[in-house]
């Protein structure tokens, strides 16, 4: 026939069941506390009875008195267990939040770079002498934030310096935008001004509206203020 289980042992036990896997050891432990303290409440059970039968009950009460005490034990360390494990999760949780909170920052952030960024309307090219900045139709500045649509290149621009008729496609191809290569074939000229992208090229003297030479694939990059 079986021990039977007292009530608060089996409550402590269930509790016990449902945190196995979140510390194996302090579990083991704690098991093996209940089951000795549930053997001493059977006996006190069968030794209860039969002292109150002889009038005598004052040995059993002692003893259940320190079995609920090792069993009050057994709760704290439960406790302490469940405080530990809430405060690892409230920990990685808190962790994570930041994480995902950090990434939308820096997207906003772009955004609105972008969004603050102004176009040239329209778009100018310039010899030496023509300031850089956005172009419109009352200030006329050269945009020096030039993009090609076609290679994906932006478009560097060298100040007194043209380029020698012998350029072609495959010079730019293999050498932009390294300037240390680039001179072989550019020739000084003051107030000209020497564009180029990994596929086209231009020697400009004086203010030029890009909309004019429907070659170039030059875009305005926007200018950030």
């Amino acid at each position: 026939m079986g021990q039977a289980t007292s009530p608060r042992g089996a409550r402590a036990r269930g509790r016990l069941g449902n945190r196995r896997r979140r510390g194996p050891a302090m579990a083991d432990e704690l098991d093996a506390l209940l089951d000795e303290v549930e053997t001493k409440f059977c006996r006190l059970e069968a030794l209860g009875a039969r002292k109150r039968d002889r009038g005598g009950g004052e040995e059993a009460a002692e003893e259940r008195h320190r079995s609920s005490k090792i069993l009050t034990k057994a709760d704290d360390d439960e406790e302490d267990i469940d405080d530990i494990i809430k405060d690892i999760i409230d920990e990685s949780s808190f962790s994570k939040k930041t994480v995902k909170s950090a990434a939308p920052t820096s997207v906003r952030n772009r955004a609105s770079i972008q969004a603050h960024g102004k176009s040239c309307c329209p778009v100018y090219l310039g010899g030496s002498s023509t300031p850089y900045g956005i172009g419109t139709n009352i200030s006329q500045r050269a945009c020096d934030q030039l993009r090609c649509t076609a290679c994906d290149f932006h478009v560097s621009l060298y100040n007194d310096y043209q380029w020698d008729k012998s350029c072609d496609y495959l010079f730019f191809r293999n050498n932009m935008p390294e300037f240390s290569k680039l001179r072989m074939k550019m020739i000084r000229k003051k107030g000209s001004r020497a564009y180029a992208c990994q596929c086209s090229w231009r020697s400009i003297d004086e203010l030029t509206d890009l909309q004019t030479d429907r070659e170039l694939r030059w875009v305005c990059g926007k200018h950030v203020e």
